[in-house]
């Protein structure tokens, strides 16, 4: 039976049985015998179960929407509701507008009269957050800082969905909250926890997207079948996902492997062997530019 007529793609809940399994045990059992170790395992689970979010928002591992917002809305890295990734996220695979510092939601460019107008402080905090440890370390609390901003001013002005979604938020909130308050994991290391898995997403996000005149040239390639493609479940083939968001995780790399030269072609090359490359290339060099090229005034 093909994944398009698959009611429930079982290897999506395994990963998500064992994401939670290990989210339990770490921050309970394991945290008395080996905080530090505990703290990190949170913290990857937390990454790994923002990975599956970003399945279930395209389909998987059921077929029903309302099933896949009902698993996913618990959600352990506390910061985003399922249901506003979920929009974001779809308004983001419009390709036309990747990149665009006015209409992709996800974009790290910023429009080049909006960064002129930037204070020196905030200039240079942000290009130190534009290289790759910047975005590891300071990326969840800058990028935390701008989400949480941008939907405080959706919720004043009443937008419904957002009122609907962060309700259903903070109503997923409650048993996670309950547990760690319960657990032997105290508030300070959790929150650690919480940032160590936002840090672990932005190696994925950090070159996902370039400017580039072609649409279909603006998504990133990245050959890794190491433990970091597992954590972000393939989504580094992510132009082969941008043109195929319908295919499960985990068929995405030998659907790229079939058609390796034709995604290069479409990409314009734009790809890297793996994470090892993009660390030694990028970790202490910014990767572009934060005022979009391709963008003047409006």
């Amino acid at each position: 039976m093909g994944f398009g007529k698959r009611f429930v793609e079982w290897p999506t809940l395994a990963v998500m049985a064992a994401t939670w399994a290990v989210w339990l045990v770490a921050t309970s059992v394991l945290y008395g015998a080996a905080p530090v170790l505990a703290t990190l395992l949170t913290g990857i689970a937390i990454a790994q179960h923002a990975s599956l979010q970003h399945e279930a928002l395209h389909g998987h591992p059921f077929r029903a929407p309302w099933l896949n917002e009902g698993l996913m809305t618990p959600a352990p890295g506390l910061t985003v509701p399922y249901g506003r990734f979920r929009d974001t996220h779809l308004a983001h695979h419009f390709d036309p507008v990747l990149t665009d510092p006015y209409d992709d939601p996800e974009t790290n460019y910023f429009a080049p009269e909006v960064w002129v107008g930037f204070p020196t402080p905030l200039k240079a905090l942000l290009t130190v957050n534009n290289t790759l440890i910047g975005r590891i370390v300071l990326g969840p609390i800058i990028g935390t800082a701008i989400w949480l901003g941008r939907e405080g001013l959706r919720l004043v002005a009443g937008e419904g969905t957002v009122r609907r979604d962060w309700a259903l938020h903070l109503a997923g909130l409650v048993p996670v909250l309950v547990w760690v308050g319960l657990s032997a994991m105290p508030v300070w290391a959790y929150l650690m926890a919480v940032w160590i898995g936002h840090g672990l997403l932005k190696i994925r996000t950090f070159l996902e997207h370039r400017a580039h005149a072609e649409p279909r040239a603006r998504t990133v390639i990245v050959e890794d079948r190491g433990p970091l493609s597992i954590l972000f479940l393939n989504n580094n083939f992510h132009a082969v996902h941008h043109m195929h968001p319908k295919v499960p995780w985990y068929r995405l790399p030998a659907l790229y492997a079939a058609n390796r030269d034709h995604y290069l072609r479409r990409n314009g090359g734009y790809s890297y062997t793996g994470y090892g490359q993009v660390f030694r290339r990028f970790l202490l060099r910014r990767k572009d530019p934060l005022a979009h090229p391709g963008f003047g005034r409006r």
